[in-house]
């Protein structure tokens, strides 16, 4: 899973992921946004969860993060639909909107990103 980090002209971290990752970096960006205390309680989920049965999740505005003893799973939250609402032969591309990782790959890559919005 490759990852980069950059700033856009207004200073905001931005986070590009390696495709079929994506989803990961849209969760940075659109509700961690920089909040160090939600990477401590994302983090802290984590260690409590890895190598045990137990789940965790947290439903943000625009995606969901849940977690368990060995995945991480990065969901859209409009991937919430019903298979009525689609025409027949129709499907949705959903490659953005839904990630899985594992556990130490998403750990290394919340740590970067703590480390890149404080500077070091």
């Amino acid at each position: 899973m490759d990852y980069e980090f950059l700033r856009d002209i207004t200073g905001t971290v931005k986070v590009r992921m390696s495709m079929g990752h994506e989803a990961v970096g849209h969760w940075f960006n659109e509700e961690v946004k920089e909040d160090l205390a939600l990477l401590d309680e994302v983090e802290q989920a984590l260690l409590a969860v890895k190598g045990s049965e137990r789940q965790w999740q947290r439903n943000g505005h625009e995606y969901t993060l849940w977690l368990d003893g060995e995945e991480v799973m990065v969901r859209a939250n409009q991937l919430d639909f019903s298979g009525d609402e689609i025409e027949e032969g129709m499907s949705y591309y959903d490659e953005e909107s839904l990630t899985l990782c594992g556990v130490e790959d998403f750990l290394q890559v919340l740590r970067a990103y703590r480390q890149f919005v404080m500077g070091r």
